[in-house]
C-alpha cells in the first residue's frame, strides 16, 4: 500500500512539473503552441481502424483506411486529442474508470507529436445495454464520502452484479464530484474502481480549483486554468463515445469565473463542437447528452442554462434524452417529442444533511435499459427496492395539506397517471399541485426556503373513510401501489 501511494504521489509531480514546463514554453513563444499532432486509431493486433471521429476540443477529422489520423492543433485552446470510440470497439477503461481514449496535448507534444489509439474489437455486437446516471455525490469531507462509499457505492454495487449478468453497464457522474475540495478527486476515483461498469464523469461546478477561472477566461496561453486538476485525473471535458446504437456525449456547461462564481451555459466554441461531433450521425440517431446543469426545468428554473435554445436548434434533428443533475431536485422535461431531459435526484440528496433531494425524491440514481433506440428507465432510491417509486403522506402528516392525502411521485412526466381508491371504491386521478416536500421542508430551519416541486399530488378523503389505495402508473405501463390506514 505505500508502495503504491508513492507511485501516486510521484506521478502527480510530474503531472504538475508537465504543467510548468508546458507553460512557460508556450508563454516564452507563442507560435511554438501549433502543432500538427498525428498518429493512428489501430486495434490489439496493429491493424488500423478506419472511419474513426477524432478532435481536439476545436477540429475534427477521420481516420483513413489505414487507422491514420492528423489534427492542427493549437495548444493554448486545444488542451487534449480524443476519439469517439466507435460501437463495434470495447470502451477503453482502467480498472472501470474510463481511459485510453485521449491524450493531453502536452504528452503529444513532448512525444514529437505523434499517439496511437489502441482500441479493442468486440467479438459480437449488443444493441442493448444498461446506462447508470449519478448525479452529484459532492463530497466535501471525511464524513461526506463515509456516505458516498458506505450508501451509494454498495447500492450501486449490487445493482450492477445484477445487470451485468444481461448486459454491459455503462456509468456516467454528472457532475460535482467533489466539493471544492480537489484532493478528494483521488479518494472518489479509488471508489469507483471496478464496479463491473465503465464509470465516465461530467464536471460541475465545484469540481473546478477555485483558484483561477475555466480555460475560455484566462489570459490565453496561461499554464493554469479552472479545469486543470479535474482534467489530471479524468481527461476531457467534452468528449464522445458510441454504443450499441447510441451516441452518448458529455460536456461542461459551467462558465467559471473564479472563486466558486460561475454561470450556467455553453459557449459559442462548444456549440460549434457539438454541431460538428453530431455531423457524423446519420439524422434520428439516438443522442445521450451528459451536462451538469439543467436546460429546461419549468419549476424552480434558476439552474438552467442561459442559451437552452441554440442547443435544442443544434439537436433538433436527433432523438436526445439529456441527463443533468445540479439542482438536487428531479423534474422531467418533455421538451419536444424528440428530447427530453431527465434532471435526475443527486446521490447527496440535501448536501449528505438527510435522506431526500430538495424535491422529496430519496437520494439516488438513474438506472436506464437501453434497447436500440428505445429508453426504459427507472430512478433507484439508496437502499430501497425498485419498487420504491413514490412516497405518500397520510392524512394530517403534510402540514400544509392537512386535509390531504397527498403522493410524492417524482418520476412523473405526462404520461403517468396516478390515481387513488377510497376503501376500494376508484375515486379517478389525484390533483396535480405544487408545494415543498414535507420531509424537506422538515429538515430546514426555515421551512419557507425549502423548494417548490410540481410532483406532488392530493385527495381529500371523505369523514369516516377507512383506508386509500394510490396507484401510480408510469409511462411503461408499470404499476406501483400503496395504501395507508387513516
Amino acid at each position: 500500500m505505500r508502495g503504491e501511494i508513492n507511485k501516486d504521489n510521484m506521478k502527480g509531480k510530474w503531472i504538475i512539473l508537465g504543467f510548468m514546463l508546458y507553460g512557460a514554453c508556450v508563454q516564452a513563444k507563442i507560435v511554438d503552441s501549433q502543432f500538427c499532432f498525428a498518429g493512428k486509431v489501430i486495434d490489439k493486433n496493429g491493424r488500423g481502424v478506419a472511419g474513426v471521429v477524432v478532435n481536439n476540443g476545436i477540429s475534427f477529422t477521420t481516420t483513413d483506411a489505414q487507422g491514420t489520423w492528423a489534427l492542427h492543433s493549437d495548444t493554448t485552446r486545444s488542451k487534449f486529442v480524443s476519439i469517439s470510440t466507435p460501437a463495434g470497439y470495447v470502451l477503453p477503461q482502467n480498472d472501470g474508470l474510463a481511459d485510453g481514449f485521449y491524450v493531453p496535448v502536452r504528452v503529444l507534444a513532448l512525444a514529437g507529436g505523434k499517439h496511437d489509439f489502441v482500441l479493442e474489437k468486440r467479438t459480437e455486437t449488443d444493441d442493448r445495454f444498461h446506462y447508470i446516471a449519478v448525479s452529484d455525490p459532492q463530497v466535501r469531507n471525511e464524513r461526506d464520502f463515509k456516505r458516498w462509499c458506505q450508501e451509494t457505492v454498495p447500492d450501486m454495487v449490487e445493482v450492477i452484479d445484477s445487470l451485468k449478468q444481461s448486459h454491459e453497464v455503462v456509468g456516467m457522474t454528472l457532475g460535482d464530484l467533489v466539493w471544492d475540495n480537489m484532493p478528494l478527486f483521488d479518494n472518489y476515483k479509488a471508489s469507483l474502481k471496478n464496479t463491473g461498469a465503465t464509470f465516465f464523469q461530467c464536471i460541475g461546478n465545484h469540481d473546478f480549483d477555485r483558484q483561477y477561472q475555466g480555460l475560455h477566461n484566462m489570459e490565453l496561453a496561461s499554464p493554469v486554468y479552472g479545469e486543470m486538476v479535474y482534467e489530471s485525473h479524468f481527461g476531457p471535458t467534452d468528449y464522445s463515445f458510441n454504443i450499441g446504437k447510441a451516441h452518448i456525449v458529455t460536456m461542461k456547461n459551467i462558465n467559471y469565473v473564479g472563486g466558486k462564481s460561475y454561470l450556467t451555459s455553453l459557449t459559442g466554441q462548444q456549440l460549434d463542437w457539438l454541431k460538428k461531433d453530431l455531423s457524423y450521425l446519420p439524422e434520428g440517431s439516438l443522442v445521450i447528452l451528459n451536462m451538469h446543469a439543467p436546460s429546461w426545468n419549468r419549476i424552480s428554473p434558476d439552474g438552467n442554462i442561459r442559451n437552452a435554445a441554440q442547443l435544442k436548434e443544434v439537436l433538433k434533428n436527433y432523438n436526445v434524452h439529456v441527463f443533468s443533475g445540479h439542482t438536487h431536485f428531479f423534474q422531467n422535461n418533455e421538451v419536444s417529442p424528440v428530447l427530453y431531459e431527465h434532471n435526475i435526484g443527486a446521490a447527496c440528496g440535501g448536501w449528505w444533511t438527510g435522506w431526500v433531494n430538495q424535491c422529496g425524491a430519496p437520494n439516488g440514481y438513474m438506472v436506464v435499459d437501453v434497447d436500440g433506440n428505445d429508453l426504459k428507465w427507472h430512478y433507484k432510491g439508496t437502499r430501497r427496492d425498485f419498487s420504491y417509486q413514490f412516497r405518500i403522506y397520510n392524512k394530517g402528516e403534510f402540514k400544509s395539506q392537512s386535509s390531504f392525502v397527498v403522493a410524492n411521485v417524482w418520476d412523473w412526466d405526462s404520461a403517468c397517471k396516478v390515481v387513488w381508491f377510497q376503501d376500494g371504491k376508484p375515486m379517478g386521478e389525484m390533483e396535480q399541485f405544487v408545494d415543498s416536500d414535507e420531509e424537506r421542508a422538515s429538515e430546514l430551519k426555515n421551512r419557507a426556503s425549502a423548494e417548490k416541486t410540481g410532483h406532488l399530488f392530493r385527495a381529500m378523503p371523505a369523514d369516516g373513510s377507512k383506508e386509500i389505495r394510490v396507484e401510480f402508473t408510469n409511462r411503461f405501463g408499470e404499476v406501483y401501489t400503496k395504501s395507508i390506514r387513516l
